[in-house]
């Protein structure tokens, strides 16, 4: 599991680390940068700047929000990565979807992971080594997966090729970083195995996914009982009664900004007169009292 360090000890740990890295011999270098590679660090924002080649330019300002409104509640779970080019001045490598929500959240540190100059060959040795490590939980697995995917420029065949496991294993381990971070926090901590979350994964509404995560976890369901209350509500009859297809787009955005902020399955309903209905189902007085704050905050 990576070592949280506190701030405050950045002075005497990491930056020491990195302060001697350069004239170190090849096998001390190597142990520093297994060091650095299992190891979080909490970097003030101001310190870290994008990276001006990053790729990708466009994110979607709704998903950016929604990640915020989670980060405000949990926090940062999957850290970021970094380069460091000065003291307290460090470059980001992956992570600026995360990076960003955390900004737009208002948090003023966030956990991340320190590269150095020119180790791309030791990163991978450290994290394909990590993998190998018997207590790791399926998060800690999935996040190595996807740094070595993003730092190391691999492909999902190298990537599987690398660790000694078949492509599709590999794949589902990558999946469960498009949980939610509440879902990805449970599985963390052994709330729900792996099991529960690949059948949760299968749900693509994130506030339908909620409300059967705790559904889960309320009544302690079996990896196989949740596979089934997966596919009841996949069940295209099911479905059926539901006339939120129907709806004209800026309704429909009503309803999963609704579904967003309140944390479980809205449905709206419009008749062709104009007139209509917003149903809010809830479990039991603790959901519904949870409901009404959401509501009265938000009024």
């Amino acid at each position: 599991m990576a070592k949280q360090v506190k701030k405050k000890e950045l002075g005497k740990g990491i930056r020491a680390l990195l302060a001697n890295v350069e004239v170190e011999s090849p096998e001390k270098q190597m142990e520093t940068v297994k060091e650095l590679t299992h190891t979080v660090a909490m970097i003030p924002l101001e310190q870290i700047e994008v990276n001006p080649f990053q790729p990708r330019k466009e994110f979607d300002p709704d998903a950016l929000e929604e990640l915020a409104r989670s980060l405000r509640t949990h926090g940062l779970i999957q850290p970021i990565t970094v380069r460091r080019l000065a003291e307290n001045q460090y470059q980001l490598i992956s992570g600026e979807r995360r990076l960003r929500a955390s900004r737009i959240a208002g948090l003023t540190e966030v956990p991340a992971y320190i590269r150095l100059a020119n180790d791309q060959e030791m990163i991978e040795m450290a994290l394909v080594e990590n993998i190998q490590r018997q207590d790791l939980n399926a998060i800690e697995v999935a996040i190595t997966y996807q740094r070595l995917l993003d730092e190391c420029d691999l492909t999902h065949e190298a990537l599987s090729e690398r660790v000694g496991k078949q492509r599709s294993t590999v794949t589902n381990f990558l999946r469960l970083l498009k949980l939610p971070p509440d879902i990805q926090k449970a599985l963390k901590e052994n709330v729900i195995s792996m099991g529960h979350a690949r059948a949760l994964i299968n749900i693509d509404d994130i506030s339908l996914q909620l409300m059967l995560f705790k559904e889960v976890v309320k009544k302690g369901l079996s990896v196989r009982a949740t596979e089934a209350l997966v596919r009841r509500y996949k069940n295209p009859q099911a479905k059926s009664s539901d006339t939120g297809s129907d709806l004209p787009s800026d309704y429909k955005n009503v309803r999963d900004n609704l579904r967003s902020y309140l944390g479980t399955k809205v449905d709206l309903k419009r008749n062709a007169n104009g007139s209509g209905q917003i149903r809010i189902p809830f479990s039991d007085d603790n959901e519904l009292n949870r409901i009404l704050d959401l509501i009265e905050k938000g009024a």
